[in-house]
């Protein structure tokens, strides 16, 4: 069932978030405001958003659906399809979709969905897989025919008042990926598209609130998709378009009063915009109560430490506090060339180094309140890669996730951890952060330790330190920091390749540009940088950086590469 998906919309700017939906490529359909009396607005006073519940049946993008519910301003999670059915309706959902899969209904060990989810009056919206298991569940009747539609489809609406399709054309594209087909709805509902070899390929039950679709809508090739997820959301399940940067930080502002409380907190700051963003937003929470941390590992690029002390404190006026740990981080890493070690090696040094501050500024500034927090700027991507919320594979641990020691003493505050990437900026802008801290370029944590492969010592750092410098001098001068998501620059240490410079033989160091174009860094696909650029960078690199003597450019998209190698 599974579908290839192409990269995500962009995000807006501070304010109401309005996202730069697909709306741009079918100019022939204006979507329609939902309709008076289908929602009621929440009151200031809430600050538990109303949560669409998708359900991961082991789609690879199910996260592509959540962020799609996300443009439409309504909060979304993603649960895997092996939570049962108590659990979800216990999170108190104001509607469920049933993401697609690979699996076939009627295969042995095929995941299933408890029928109580349909009967419990929650609206629900079944896509592809989530389609037949809601028709086979209901009573309707799945066949493996043989045909198969993968790609584009056009798709026949027969009823185009329907709550789904209305205002959308009898006849449009839409992207199918399936094998079985749905030949008979469940009793009581209407039959509201069809496709060649699809006769039941879309239904609703009004009365019950129970829809479904066999192709895609969060696909940007399924013309109309936004605005069936939209008119599911406001006119099927009668949700309002609340969900806004004001009223994240509104509810994020709160909810780190309520944790805190009275006592002090640490925040980790690396000098990205995740961290960055969520010290902002738990200094508006908390206010002197919180002291940054800023540890530099001897991982960082090249000016990061002397930026990070000038523009952050310069535009937040936090207390910061400097602690150079290189040498620590370096012994601790002498050797190891497995990258999940070393992003736990590293997860483990930073909890360590926060227990030493913690020392630090509790003697330097007594008081009956012990600092008992730890801020993290940990986002939704991290956590789903890391292997958690979601039921899925444990891609890479994340520093911040699977990295971080079992015997911490901290109780982590962690206020962007249900945020993607785009969405993390646009709370940064809410919260008066600057153009150079919020539209930084994303760093990793574990910095520069995991864009060496192999082994991490001080040359090696001192080599691929230099190269990012100046692939970053050219992608400014070029005007291109905005147009790319980021460029790691990779060192493979445990390579060389021979080269000539100065009519003699050299044998050095291969570097790769990773350039990439992403919204929230849960898919990614390779930036076409100009050649002119990408000659620039290497012509500097390799005149300029002893011992490597060759730039390669990484052309893969993700999936199947992560952004990063390691």
């Amino acid at each position: 069932m599974r579908a290839s998906m192409p990269p995500l919309a962009a995000g807006a700017k501070s304010g109401p978030v309005r996202w730069r939906s697909r709306h741009r490529y079918h100019r022939e359909y204006t979507p329609a405001s939902p309709p008076k009396g289908s929602f009621v607005a929440p009151t200031p006073s809430e600050t538990v958003p109303d949560t669409v519940l998708v359900v991961d049946f082991g789609a690879q993008y199910a996260q592509l659906i959540a962020r799609r519910v996300r443009e439409a301003r309504v909060y979304s999670e993603i649960v895997p399809s092996t939570m049962p059915a108590s659990e979800m309706l216990a999170k108190n959902p104001k509607a469920i979709i049933l993401s697609g899969g690979p699996a076939s209904v009627y295969s042995e060990g095929a995941p299933s969905i408890d029928r109580d989810i349909f009967e419990a009056g929650v609206p629900v919206l079944g896509i592809c897989y989530g389609f037949q298991l809601m028709a086979v569940t209901l009573g309707g009747t799945v066949d493996n025919t043989g045909s198969r539609e993968y790609g584009r489809t056009d798709l026949t609406v027969s009823k185009v008042s329907s709550t789904l399709f209305e205002g959308t054309p009898a006849e449009q594209q839409v992207w199918m990926s399936h094998g079985d087909a749905c030949s008979a709805a469940p009793e009581g509902f209407t039959v509201t598209a069809s496709s060649s070899m699809v006769p039941v390929a879309a239904f609703e039950n009004d009365e019950r609130k129970l829809y479904g679709v066999q192709h895609h809508p969060e696909v940007m090739h399924t013309t109309f998709g936004q605005q069936e997820l939209e008119h599911f959301l406001y006119r099927g399940a009668g949700l309002a378009p609340s969900w806004t940067t004001a009223s994240i930080v509104d509810e994020q502002v709160e909810a780190v009063r309520e944790q805190v409380g009275g006592k002090r907190a640490i925040c980790g700051l690396s000098g990205g915009v995740d961290s960055a963003v969520a010290a902002a937003l738990v200094q508006k929470a908390i206010g002197t109560q919180l002291t940054c941390v800023y540890v530099d590992h001897g991982l960082m690029r090249k000016g990061e430490t002397e930026q990070v002390e000038k523009d952050f404190v310069a535009a937040t006026g936090v207390q910061l506090k400097v602690v150079d740990a290189s040498e620590r981080f370096l012994a601790a890493l002498a050797g190891v060339s497995d990258p999940e070690q070393k992003r736990k090696i590293i997860g483990r040094e930073f909890i360590r180094v926060f227990e030493a501050a913690q020392a630090e500024i509790v003697a330097e500034a007594p008081s009956d309140e012990p600092v008992a927090f730890l801020v993290q700027g940990t986002l939704y991507p991290d956590v789903v890669e890391s292997g958690g919320g979601t039921g899925t594979a444990n891609i890479k641990s994340h520093h911040n996730v699977g990295g971080l020691p079992e015997d911490i003493e901290f109780q982590l505050v962690e206020p962007l951890r249900k945020l993607f990437k785009d969405e993390v900026r646009m709370v940064g802008q809410e919260l008066g952060l600057p153009d150079e801290i919020v539209q930084r370029q994303p760093f990793p944590g574990p910095g520069l330790g995991i864009r060496i492969v192999g082994a991490v010592t001080r040359e090696r750092l001192d080599l691929l330190r230099e190269a990012d410098a100046i692939a970053r001098e050219e992608l400014t001068a070029a005007g291109l920091d905005r147009d790319i998501w980021q460029c790691p620059v990779v060192l493979l240490a445990d390579v060389r390749s021979v080269g000539v410079q100065g009519d003699a033989r050299t044998y050095g160091h291969p570097v790769v540009l990773r350039p990439v174009s992403s919204e929230d860094a849960m898919t990614a696909d390779w930036s076409r940088l100009p050649y002119d650029v990408l000659a620039r960078i290497s012509t500097r690199i390799t005149n300029e950086v002893a011992e490597i003597n060759r730039v390669t450019l990484d052309v893969t998209s993700k999936p199947p590469g992560t952004i990063e190698w390691e």
